[in-house]
């Protein structure tokens, strides 16, 4: 396994659709096992393929539920069905994200508070999952990913600003950029 670097905001593939993956091969399963120690080691709760630069249809989960449950997993070629999202302002506290392409930073974002995840694993079996709270706040920040939109681009224009004003300051924004976790002194 290997640690791949986390592409930064203005890499265009985290700003391009992913594509579908068609071939279900050892290059796939090395891809997925990378992206979990990468994950592991960032470290984070959600991670898709464009985030290390790979424009496919695939991302991994790491949650602990408050009862003590651990779901881990991948989803290959995911759908995601969402429940209502509510209008009303989002809590700084309690709605706040980072993102791994956007990081040490976070905002608070409306999410729905269920969804249901549908894909298959790397061995083509099927996997449905009804998700509540954060792990379905989880599964609709990556699946945003591998449809080229960071949380960032999805904020109330109150923030668009900050986030403008933080890329600039960063130097992010542009082609190319991306950190290492486990060497880069980067928290997210």
């Amino acid at each position: 396994m290997t640690i791949r670097p986390i592409c930064i905001t203005g890499e265009p593939v985290l700003h391009t659709v992913a594509e579908e993956v068609k071939v279900f091969d050892n290059e796939l399963r090395q891809l997925v096992e990378d992206m979990y120690q990468t994950m592991d080691e960032a470290p984070g709760v959600g991670l898709a393929a464009t985030q290390v630069g790979v424009g496919l249809r695939v991302f991994t989960y790491n949650w602990t539920e408050d009862d003590g449950t651990h779901l881990r997993g991948v989803v290959i070629n995911p759908e995601l069905e969402l429940g209502p999202i509510s209008d009303d302002e989002p809590d700084d506290e309690t709605e706040s994200e980072g993102c791994l392409s956007f990081p040490t930073y976070r905002f608070p974002i409306k999410r729905a508070d269920y969804a249901l995840l549908t894909g298959v694993d790397l061995e083509q079996n099927p996997v449905k999952i009804e998700a509540h709270g954060w792990l379905a706040r989880i599964f609709q920040h990556e699946f945003d990913h591998l449809d080229g939109l960071l949380y960032i681009d999805k904020l109330r224009n109150e923030f668009k600003v900050e986030v403008e004003e933080i890329t600039n300051e960063e130097g992010w924004g542009v082609d190319g950029l991306s950190w290492l976790p486990g060497k880069d002194k980067i928290e997210a």
